[in-house]
């Protein structure tokens, strides 16, 4: 009987390591097509397309850094996405902990209206938010985005900390009022320190599309100074040939960011998908 329960679980096992593997080659192989074609001449990357290139060349890399608009592209998108998540997780967390505490009808219907901003495509609403942003003066900006991508990343962030926040022992806060401990005092001391694992998480996931967002800085910008990475890299696609070699280097580069973020917050991004960080 154990052997044959021991067979299952091997089964079991075998199964679900060769599906993660196929997944893992379906992720991996662009990744591999876009940095390697990054290595190669503009003739070698239709050449020899999925191969090794035959020689190494940085000269795309080496052009792409010693141009000041890729520096200036990629600090624009930098302050922009740096302080849009900021300011989701600073607001997500005082919204969350506010709905967490407050039981009521109210509070549910407001926390059922944040979850239906993540049904929502904020990019229906483009041509509203274009006026908004007109009427701002925040136009040719990347001022501009900050307000958008807030928008776009609150409703994952309530909906991810109100749920851990709802899972920490009430004992603990309750404990914090009786030593003179306010609202806030709890929230700094006490909640934060347990949500790092929900904040990992909130960041990662909304660090990705506002960080390889295209649609809001072309419609929003137009001023040089002003593009984003990605909006910049549209330059290097000409009307009659693209030097892809280049485009791929931006891009690689452009990923590393998002790479970065991940492998530092890996562990406690995990604790926060599987919500088991904060159970008391």
């Amino acid at each position: 009987m154990k052997r044959s329960h021991s067979l299952k679980l091997q089964r079991m096992s075998l199964g679900s390591h060769t599906v993660l593997i196929i997944w893992s080659a379906i992720v991996v192989f662009p990744l591999y097509i876009m940095i390697i074609n990054s290595f190669k001449d503009r003739l070698s990357i239709y050449q020899n397309t999925f191969g090794l290139p035959e020689v190494w060349n940085f000269s795309n890399y080496t052009d792409v850094l010693k141009s000041g608009d890729f520096m200036r592209y990629f600090l624009n998108s930098f302050i922009a996405v740096t302080i849009s998540l900021a300011l989701v997780m600073l607001l997500g967390t005082l919204a969350s902990y506010a709905l967490a505490q407050w039981r009521g009808r109210w509070s549910t219907a407001l926390h059922f209206f944040f979850m239906a901003g993540m049904m929502m495509p904020i990019k229906i609403a483009s041509i509203k938010l274009l006026e908004l942003v007109r009427a701002l003066n925040l136009l040719n900006s990347i001022w501009a985005l900050v307000p958008i991508y807030v928008a776009m990343g609150l409703p994952i962030a309530v909906f991810v900390l109100t749920e851990f926040i709802r899972q920490i022992p009430r004992e603990l806060m309750e404990a914090a009022l009786i030593d003179g401990c306010g609202r806030l005092g709890i929230l700094g001391r006490i909640i934060t320190p347990l949500l790092r694992p929900a904040l990992a998480t909130v960041a990662i996931y909304n660090l990705v599309p506002f960080w390889n967002d295209l649609w809001f800085p072309l419609v929003f910008i137009s001023d040089e100074k002003s593009k984003t990475l990605l909006l910049g890299v549209t330059r290097l696609f000409g009307q009659y040939q693209t030097d892809w070699s280049k485009v791929l280097a931006v891009l690689t580069l452009s990923s590393l960011p998002v790479l970065i973020l991940y492998l530092l917050f890996s562990k406690q991004f995990i604790k926060g998908m599987t919500s088991g960080a904060v159970k008391g």
